[in-house]
């Protein structure tokens, strides 16, 4: 039987608590084995966005997962060429984890932009499920995105976790102003970015 890997793309910069919470109650809920990072190297719709680069992100990563056992760093996106996107993620993984199912993690905001990705239709059919994680005030509407891709109903799954405000714009402004920010992200990550004078 083949095993559930939950898949959390994304630039990580930095990772933090809602990024945890989106992974662990994603697990949780859709009865994954195992979730994968894929830090994503060269994201192409930030393209014109100055990023920290690559090494310091996995770093940041590796600090926040520790050794939980549910969570891995992939390197799907670190040892190929960009631009990344998420139906070539998905396709790599395949290839080099036969007998695994992907189920794409994300959050509501993000399926209603899914019919602007890159080959949407070709990511719905490499994608086992997709878990979306409910937020607050976003609506979804699966009627229109059926219209535009038929079939994704019965890919999705949304799952509740518990309310978390923070997104990693907000923990680089506050590093920036000199705020507190310690509470939105895990300890490891924290040293890291005082260490290295990261966001300053």
């Amino acid at each position: 039987m083949a095993r559930l890997i939950g898949v959390l793309g994304g630039t990580f910069d930095p990772p933090h608590i809602g990024h945890l919470t989106l992974a662990d109650t994603g697990r949780s809920s859709l009865g994954l084995q195992r979730v994968l990072w894929v830090v994503t190297a060269l994201p192409p719709h930030k393209s014109a966005e100055p990023i920290t680069p690559v090494e310091g992100r996995v770093a940041m990563v590796q600090a926040a997962i520790g050794d939980d056992p549910y969570f891995e760093l992939s390197w799907a996106d670190i040892n190929r060429p960009g631009p990344h996107f998420a139906i070539d993620t998905l396709r790599w993984l395949a290839e080099r984890r036969q007998g695994d199912d992907f189920v794409y993690l994300m959050g509501a905001d993000s399926i209603n932009d899914l019919p602007t990705w890159h080959n949407p239709k070709g990511f719905l059919e490499v994608c086992t499920k997709l878990g979306v994680l409910q937020r607050p005030g976003v609506v979804v509407d699966m009627q229109a995105l059926e219209v535009d891709l038929p079939g994704i109903s019965s890919k999705v799954h949304f799952f509740d976790a518990p309310l978390v405000e923070c997104s990693a714009h907000d923990v680089r402004c506050r590093v920036r102003k000199g705020e507190p920010f310690h509470h939105l992200v895990p300890p490891g990550v924290a040293e890291i970015i005082v260490n290295t004078g990261l966001y300053r």
